[in-house]
């Protein structure tokens, strides 16, 4: 077998330009791949399981096990995704819903102080009960099972080699070890990125993590269900949530418990084209009633630059919002009204709120029935996103977190955990006493705003693939994309370069600097003032149909690194 090459080529030195790489295959192998992941690391080792005969679903287990090293602050596997894969040999499309749950302990107050109102966020989410029940190996092993080629363990062997050898660390990592961010000084990330003389480690520095290699080598060597009920990985991880400040509930038996969900996606169309999200308590049903009400609207005819399409796009944004701040929750508990909000006539009725000039901040529209209280959780900014085109046309869209920059800043057996629970309502009721759909409850998934998509066209075939970390701006910065690709026929990069804008509630933030003065000052005298925003960054990763295949696109604002393969003539 050939020796697999890595050939890193920068766009620009400056650490804002995405990254591109591109892996030699061995003799033999298929003829066309793109991966596109937040890391050029990450980005090789789902190359060179492709390179080897693996496929998307083969390569997603190596992409994920090396951003839990070389990203840890966004995403590991103490967290949980998101996952839709399309099977190109029977055209059809698969759901996986691997979102933490709470733990059978958990109460609907468990978020609130001794004095009844919600904990400060930075004080929960460093809270042992933060930590939901991980979901993203149960998911991965569930998708393997069904679709995967190469053996389990062979995707763990670049990461545990690297976790072992150790890699220099990068300036976004090192800005958040060092960063003003309350985990920033948990006593876990820092012991973890502590030098041998004391000092936390900076850009460029060396890191490995002999721990996590020898957690992967079990997990690797036994299997997904490992990290769920072994001495070695699931007591410490229970041990460390169950400590102070805030202890939790969790139990072995929770880990135990856990079962990933396949799910059907949810697909609606927009102008020829097919886009599929999963089901709740994902948000990707916001995406689509941002394009549903788009849709009956001029924003394609207008194009990037003029000032209506950013003022049509801020105002369905509003209203998709406004819906599922109110409704979406984990659909095992609460009746998600999904095809009420999906509604054509429903979506005109919304699109006719928008006028010439800003509307109040809208209200959920009445769709059901004894509907949930108002709900106006603020999902911080981590995550990470990759997407995979396989050399047989298979294609995958996988958002993955351990939710905030390192989680809940507690590690066990070499990785960091999640504080996915402070996704749910920190109030259990509003202010009329009405219940949140979002509530806290035992057994119960958190809502998510992750929201991978794919889109086809009318033959069923992928068109794109795409998604974002960022919070609660998810939703905004997947629909803005898939707007700039389908609408103005943007590239995945000049889609994905396209200024992020995120209107909610009576906020109206992003990055106002790239929109043309003109445009910035038509919406200012329309009530729209886009103000600075934080972690505006987005990372966005895409893939789009063309004429030899996929290309990709991966956020300039990120380490995003588009990863191709191609294979020799001979055969």
């Amino acid at each position: 077998m050939q020796r697999l090459i890595l050939a890193v080529a920068l766009a620009a030195t400056s650490a804002s330009c995405a990254q591109s790489v591109h892996v030699e295959p061995h003799i033999g192998a298929p003829r066309e791949a793109v991966v596109v992941a937040a890391h050029p690391e990450a980005t090789h080792a789902g190359l060179e399981i492709i390179a080897r005969g693996g496929n998307a679903i083969d390569a997603a287990i190596a992409v994920q096990s090396m951003l839990g090293l070389v990203e840890p602050q966004s995403s590991g596997i103490g967290g949980g995704a998101f996952l839709l894969y399309y099977d190109a040999a029977s055209g059809k499309m698969s759901a996986y819903n691997g979102r933490e749950k709470a733990p059978a302990s958990a109460v609907p107050d468990m978020l609130l102080g001794r004095d009844g109102t919600p904990l400060p966020r930075s004080e929960a989410m460093l809270g042992g009960r933060a930590t939901g029940v991980p979901g993203v190996l149960a998911m991965l092993g569930q998708a393997h099972a069904d679709h995967g080629r190469l053996p389990w363990a062979s995707a763990f062997e670049g990461t545990i080699a690297l976790a072992r050898q150790g890699y220099p660390l990068t300036g976004r990592t090192a800005r958040y070890i060092r960063g003003p961010y309350p985990q920033s000084s948990a006593d876990d990330v820092r012991e973890a990125f502590r030098g041998s003389g004391g000092e936390l480690l900076g850009e460029g520095a060396h890191y490995a993590n002999p721990v996590y290699a020898e957690t992967l080598r079990l997990i690797a060597e036994n299997g997904p269900s490992f990290f769920y009920d072994s001495d070695e990985i699931a007591a410490p991880l229970v041990a460390r949530t169950r400590a102070a400040p805030l202890p939790g509930g969790m139990t072995r038996q929770d880990l135990l418990d856990y079962r990933a969900e396949r799910d059907e996606p949810l697909c609606r169309p927009y102008r020829v084209y097919l886009v599929c999200v999963p089901p709740p308590p994902s948000s990707g049903v916001a995406v689509l009633q941002i394009l549903g009400i788009l849709e009956g609207t001029d924003v394609a005819a207008l194009g990037p630059n003029h000032p209506q399409s950013w003022f049509l796009f801020a105002e369905a944004s509003k209203l998709a919002y406004a819906d599922r701040d109110r409704y979406v929750g984990d659909p095992n508990f609460v009746r998600v009204p999904v095809d009420e909000m999906l509604d054509p006539i429903y979506l005109a009725s919304r699109r006719a709120m928008i006028g010439e000039i800003a509307m109040p901040v809208p209200q959920a529209g009445e769709l059901m029935l004894d509907a949930p209280g108002t709900d106006s959780t603020r999902e911080p900014g981590g995550t990470s996103h990759f997407v995979i085109a396989d050399t047989e046309g298979n294609v995958l869209s996988m958002t993955t977190t351990i939710e905030s920059y390192f989680g809940s800043g507690r590690t066990a057996a070499g990785f960091f955990l999640n504080n996915q629970l402070t996704d749910f309502a920190f109030s259990p009721v509003d202010d009329d006493g009405r219940p949140a759909a979002n509530a806290v409850a035992g057994r119960k998934r958190p809502r998510s705003s992750m929201s991978p998509t794919i889109v086809l066209d009318r033959e069923g075939k992928v068109v794109a693939a795409l998604g974002s970390p960022g919070g609660n701006a998810i939703v905004a910065y997947v629909a803005k994309t898939i707007v700039g690709m389908i609408d103005w026929k943007l590239s995945p990069t000049e889609a994905i370069a396209l200024p992020n804008i995120v209107a909610r509630g009576d906020s109206v933030r992003g990055e106002a600097s790239k929109l043309p003065p003109s445009v910035r000052q038509s919406l200012a005298a329309r009530g729209i003032d886009v103000r600075p925003g934080s972690g505006e960054e987005s990372g966005l990763h895409a893939i789009f149909a063309s004429g030899s295949g996929f290309v990709g696109g991966a956020d300039p604002r990120r380490d995003g690194t588009v990863g191709t393969f191609s294979a020799t003539s001979e055969r």
